[in-house]
């Protein structure tokens, strides 16, 4: 199978690299003096440090139309920002295209991976891989899960052919909205429990923001044309968990430092990367709000990214809210 992926930042590389155990894997870089770096090295020192890349995989700079005409799939491993440029880029495509960015696409529209795909490249047949993974636990060959999500059948049999092996595993549904949801909000979630965390607010409160969270996922997912069960699976649930509660997760990290008293500004700038959850929790808020569907948590951490509120402020508001009966 030959594979091309688009974007040498850290998810990008580490499935890349793994695919190459398999597969004639291709790793594309936009700059070139990066791939040149990458290819010689073999390794991707600003995003994977330490992690070696096997020697089997390529690296190469250029046009990206060009490479993936020879391509059985082509993955975009861009940010969200990235997603609408590149899918323009590859609107003529044959192969099956798939995104590894999770989020709504800052703007009014507020729009998902899928519905990007729609205005600029209504042909392509596309899907997402998604779920529960940090890139480093992946480069290291530590066991992962993972959901190939498309309406189209040979979008999901070819993630699961291209990722699917003794490290990895991939599933298969045809709830692309539905997993897209749970990639977006996850993220957004992720840095109420890392201010949750990072004021010492215990275990218990912990466990109730992952579970009203996943709540207001759901519904907004539902109400977007999801399923219900895909938040239970891997890309809802699991993901959830895993970003909310993970030390490496980036948007957790947002939250432990506005607890400590940075700026936000500050707090995404000693990151390195991207962290999603900052730049979609105003879109994911707004988007439910036009639906009519009550996000509270999600509020929450978009008047604490404003500076409407304080870390302690926050939580106040959340647990100063009316009795209500427990439903989804």
């Amino acid at each position: 199978m030959k594979l091309l992926v688009l974007g040498a930042g850290a998810w990008g590389t580490a499935l890349a690299a793994s695919a190459a155990h398999r597969h004639q894997a291709t790793l594309w870089a936009r700059d070139p003096a990066q791939a040149a770096v990458l290819q010689s090295r073999r390794r991707n020192e600003r995003y994977l440090p330490g992690v070696d890349l096997p020697s089997r995989l390529r690296v190469a700079a250029g046009d990206p139309v060009a490479l993936s005409q020879d391509s059985d799939l082509v993955v975009i491993a861009t940010p969200m920002a990235g997603l609408r440029p590149m899918l323009q880029v590859l609107s003529a495509s044959v192969s099956p295209v798939a995104w590894l960015c999770k989020g709504f696409e800052a703007g009014s529209a507020g729009l998902l991976g899928h519905e990007v795909q729609a205005q600029v490249a209504p042909a392509v047949r596309g899907g997402a891989l998604t779920g529960p993974s940090f890139a480093a636990e992946v480069a290291r060959d530590q066991p992962t899960a993972l959901v190939a999500a498309s309406p189209h059948a040979d979008v999901r049999d070819a993630l699961v052919a291209a990722f699917h092996g003794a490290h990895l595993r991939v599933y298969a549904n045809d709830d692309l909205v539905g997993a897209e949801v749970g990639g977006a909000v996850k993220n957004v979630l992720a840095i109420a429990c890392g201010l949750c965390d990072g004021l010492s607010l215990g275990l218990n409160a912990r466990a109730a923001l992952v579970t009203r969270g996943l709540a207001e996922m759901t519904r907004l997912g539902v109400a977007l044309g999801g399923r219900a069960d895909t938040f239970m699976g891997l890309s809802g649930l699991g993901d959830l968990v895993l970003t909310a509660t993970g030390d490496l997760s980036r948007n957790r990290q947002v939250g432990l430092l506005l607890a400590q008293g940075r700026s936000l500004q500050d707090a995404v700038a000693s990151l390195g990367h991207v962290a999603e959850g900052v730049y979609c929790a105003r879109t994911v808020a707004a988007r439910a709000e036009r639906l009519g569907i009550d996000m509270p948590v999600t509020q929450a951490v978009v008047a604490l990214l404003d500076g409407r509120l304080q870390p302690a402020q926050a939580v106040v508001q959340l647990m100063g809210r009316d009795p209500a009966a427990e439903r989804g």
